[in-house]
């Protein structure tokens, strides 16, 4: 079942505003709107039991005076959204009070200039993809916000793919991530895969009555990467495509989730105005794996492994370099696999010296010098200075250059610069 384009992201972009309108909302008006929404719920909702049964707790609490004492229309549309989320249990359900943006799109040229406005506010997040690098010992980094369809972010979910083409594992950081398009969904996973099809996910829409599946693409724009390590990071706020991206790397055994259970948000839907003051997000379809026939609704995604979110990358970069150090049977590989596996346990739990010993490593090596300076070693070399970060208490990394480092006899009497590749020039103290 394919998402509405701008309609999704509109409601992607204005659901978390909140509103600041005064106004107070009338008991017609409240009977209007609980009807309106029972029309919708029994003709769209995907699962017409449980609508019915979620709108008999809105009539009996209609009838019990319940939502009498609410008179600002923003509180009433909270305490809806609450009650049938108490039934359904399905958070894509949203009750909003939005009169600004219902006239907007009665009127055409609003309507118009609001999707360029939405264009200019997606361009400025890039799209969703917030941040892509190569992280120490090769390993790809993609902080994705948003999956937003590919008519409008392909150039931008091409780029980054290719720009990961050639590490040997990746890491999706989705921890913040807040769902949207299946369709980016598709294109990216398509990436991780050989060229033959591979089933991803199924789809219902109830309304329609139909039944849709979800592949991997045949063709895309530059290199697949089917054998890299892939690795997914989660939080309890990844949410909806999040979660289904998440869904299918699990299912599927294309990688390890690590952080926190997602949301559980698994019904996509659409936004239907209920009169002119108030929308609602009714889901209408519900996804379906095709090897477990069972979705996160209400469950979420729980990971492979327990992280706390702001524990969970530098856990992963780890993670994805003592994989590929134990895989590989290349020395070399090997090799700069456990050279970076030390830089990075550094920085996790840095190694702090003394002073005394920051004192015993000054001096002159072969014309550079070796600084102590504020508690910090300092390297200099050829006019140009430095600073170390201790990995040892013989051995130092040059910051920003993860790429060489120092090691220092006991005695201090030579040093030796090393390179990754394994070359070494020593240097004797002068």
């Amino acid at each position: 079942m394919k998402y509405s384009k701008f309609i999704f992201i509109l409601t992607l972009m204005i659901s978390s505003l909140p509103g600041f309108s005064q106004e107070r909302i009338t008991s017609e008006e409240k009977k209007v709107v609980i009807k309106i929404i029972g029309k919708y719920m029994d003709s769209t909702y995907v699962f017409p039991e449980v609508a019915k049964e979620a709108m008999a707790l809105l009539k009996e609490n209609e009838k019990q005076g319940i939502y009498s004492s609410t008179k600002l229309p923003e509180e009433f549309a909270r305490t809806l959204t609450e009650d049938l989320r108490s039934i359904t249990n399905d958070l894509h359900i949203k009750v909003k009070f939005d009169p600004e943006s219902i006239a907007e799109e009665k009127n055409k040229k609003i309507k118009t200039d609001l999707a360029a406005v939405t264009m200019e506010s997606l361009k400025r997040e890039n799209f969703g993809f917030n941040e892509v690098k190569i992280l120490d010992g090769n390993i790809g980094y993609l902080d994705l916000r948003l999956f937003i369809n590919p008519e409008y972010a392909a150039e931008t979910a091409i780029a980054a793919m290719n720009f990961l083409a050639n590490t040997d594992a990746i890491i999706f950081d989705l921890r913040n991530n807040r769902g949207g398009s299946p369709e980016m969904i598709q294109l990216i996973q398509s990436y991780l895969f050989e060229s033959e099809p591979v089933h991803l996910n199924n789809f219902y829409n109830r309304p329609t009555n139909k039944h849709m599946q979800t592949w991997t693409l045949p063709h895309v724009p530059g290199k697949r990467i089917p054998n890299a390590d892939v690795y997914v990071l989660t939080s309890k706020r990844s949410f909806s495509a999040a979660e289904e991206f998440a869904f299918n790397v699990k299912n599927l055994e294309r990688g390890t989730l690590i952080g926190e259970t997602t949301a559980g948000a698994a019904n996509p839907g659409s936004t239907q105005n209920i009169n002119d003051s108030f929308i609602i997000f009714i889901p209408s379809g519900r996804a379906y794996s095709p090897i477990t026939n069972t979705n996160w609704e209400g469950t979420g995604v729980i990971p492979h492994i327990q992280v706390p979110e702001e524990e969970s990358l530098t856990f992963t970069h780890l993670k994805a370099l003592e994989n590929l150090s134990r895989k590989t049977a290349d020395d070399k590989k090997k090799a700069i696999y456990e050279w970076y596996l030390k830089i990075v346990k550094a920085k996790k739990d840095p190694i702090i010296l003394n002073s005394e010993q920051l004192n015993s490593y000054a001096g002159s090596y072969g014309g550079n010098k070796i600084l102590s300076k504020k508690n910090k070693l300092i390297y200099e070399r050829e006019g140009t200075q430095f600073e170390l970060i201790p990995l040892g208490e013989h051995e130092f990394m040059i910051r920003n250059k993860s790429g060489v480092r120092l090691q220092f006899s006991e005695d201090r009497k030579k040093m030796n610069e090393i390179l990754v590749s394994g070359k070494t020039r020593t240097l004797s103290r002068d």
